[in-house]
């Protein structure tokens, strides 16, 4: 039996696939930096073998696969290729292995990894499905029924698979390190939905999804009137979001889900479009949605005394937005402070004005220094470039996080995609010690 050796273990996807293998009865094992990072646990849990990046890794009977960070001149790849070992990136070798499945991939500038983790949970329930999500959870089960996976533009990568079906939130000009302008991300998605072979689900309230060239057959889902599903009646509150779905103008049923934000019933709406096509149980679907916890770093909570702290993922300004309106929803008579680090400094510097306005919305802006990327260590501007259009924002470093204290029955929102929990912690540890 071969052993699947993963280069990069630790990424979002790298670990779901790897679960995905372990679950089906592989032997998986990989390497990584020697640094936690919270995707570690799961594997932790599954007993795969971790191991320090080294060239001794790896043997002839090994299929390694390659992640997407990791270039051809890493120690790992230079020697699987000097020996003779397979080497396959992470989407092409995920690529292949969805076409054994009916497939649904979830895809979008953002919100994909909440639509796709609620998409596994609700069929979870239903039917048998294997998944991937970007939070790094992933699941096998051998001749499921469907598989659910998370489908990221960046660089293209997702134009490796040709699902059944492809679920797309939105589309937003992102990762200006590699797309240069909103026309070079709409290409992209064209070429998703051109190699789509069933269904296209597709949010037409976003007029760019809207805009696309569909030859694969398309419906149409959201909250405005030219929908073929619609979320009507919505009913905002503390515990979430509840609604009645339309299809073409009839009422089809009642749904609650415990999330919060606009975007989250958009979110579910696209896996309640799904499931209606496939004629999966109504009763079933609506039972699974009222019980969805949320996925990893997307408004994950924890009360410390008398203070809510949030961990999210949001680094780009529509989803601080998104993270700022839910936390509102929630707790509608607290204070929300946002404490942000962005990432990267191509995406600070192309939406700085739009990171000053969305963050403006929160009642406190705490800023910390720009978190990087392998491929992006500096830039021309500073984190005090965009305190600068925030009127009294403050510049925060994680040895100073007591200052957060003030803020006695606050929501405080950790949000980036860096290492922004380090400052989190460091906030936590100075609440223990005061205890």
């Amino acid at each position: 039996m071969s052993t699947y050796h993963f280069i990069g273990i630790k990424g979002t996807g790298m670990s779901a696939l790897a679960q995905i293998l372990h679950d089906e009865g592989e032997t998986v094992q990989g390497s990584d930096i020697d640094k936690f990072f919270f995707t570690q646990n799961a594997l932790e849990r599954a007993n795969i073998k971790m191991l320090p990046f080294s060239k001794e890794n790896i043997s002839a009977e090994m299929t390694v696969i390659q992640g997407a960070a990791f270039p051809d001149s890493h120690e790992e790849v230079i020697a699987a290729k000097a020996i003779g070992a397979k080497v396959i990136p992470y989407n092409e070798f995920l690529g292949s292995l969805i076409k054994g499945y009916a497939s649904i991939a979830v895809t979008g500038s953002h919100g994909k990894t909440s639509t796709t983790g609620l998409l596994s949970h609700v069929l979870e329930g239903v039917t048998s499905v294997s998944y991937l999500i970007g939070d790094g959870t992933g699941h096998g089960v051998k001749n499921s029924d469907y598989f659910a996976l998370e489908a990221c533009e960046y660089q293209r990568h997702f134009l490796a698979y040709k699902p059944n079906f492809t679920v797309i939130n939105n589309i937003d000009w992102d990762h200006p390190d590699y797309f240069k302008t909103e026309g070079d991300v709409i290409d992209a998605f064209q070429s998703m939905v051109e190699q789509t072979s069933k269904m296209v689900i597709a949010n037409g309230d976003d007029d760019k999804v809207r805009a696309l060239n569909y030859t694969t057959p398309v419906v149409y889902f959201g909250i405005g009137e030219n929908n073929n599903y619609r979320a009507v009646n919505i009913n905002r509150h503390t515990a979430g979001c509840s609604f009645d779905v339309t299809v073409d103008g009839k009422l089809y049923g009642s749904f609650n889900v415990p999330t919060f934000g606009e975007h989250n019933v958009r979110n579910a709406l696209a896996v309640i479009v799904f499931t209606h096509l496939e004629g999966l149980s109504i009763e079933a679907v609506q039972s699974r949605l009222r019980t969805y916890e949320g996925v990893k770093r997307r408004f994950s909570e924890k009360v410390i005394g008398d203070q809510v702290l949030i961990d999210d993922y949001a680094h780009h300004p529509a989803e601080i937005e998104a993270t700022i309106n839910a936390a509102r929803q929630k707790y509608p008579d607290r204070e929300v402070v946002a404490i942000f680090q962005p990432h990267t400094f191509s995406r600070t510097n192309t939406f700085l004005n739009a990171f000053a306005e969305s963050l403006s919305k929160a009642d406190e802006t705490y800023l910390c220094d720009i978190f990087g990327s392998a491929r992006e260590q500096t830039g021309n501007l500073t984190i005090q470039d965009l305190a600068d259009l925030i009127e009294g924002s403050h510049v925060i470093q994680e040895q100073h996080t007591e200052v957060l204290k003030q803020f006695k029955t606050g929501v405080l929102l950790f949000m980036g995609a860096g290492d922004i929990q380090k400052f989190q912690k460091a906030y936590e540890l100075t609440m223990t010690i005061q205890s």
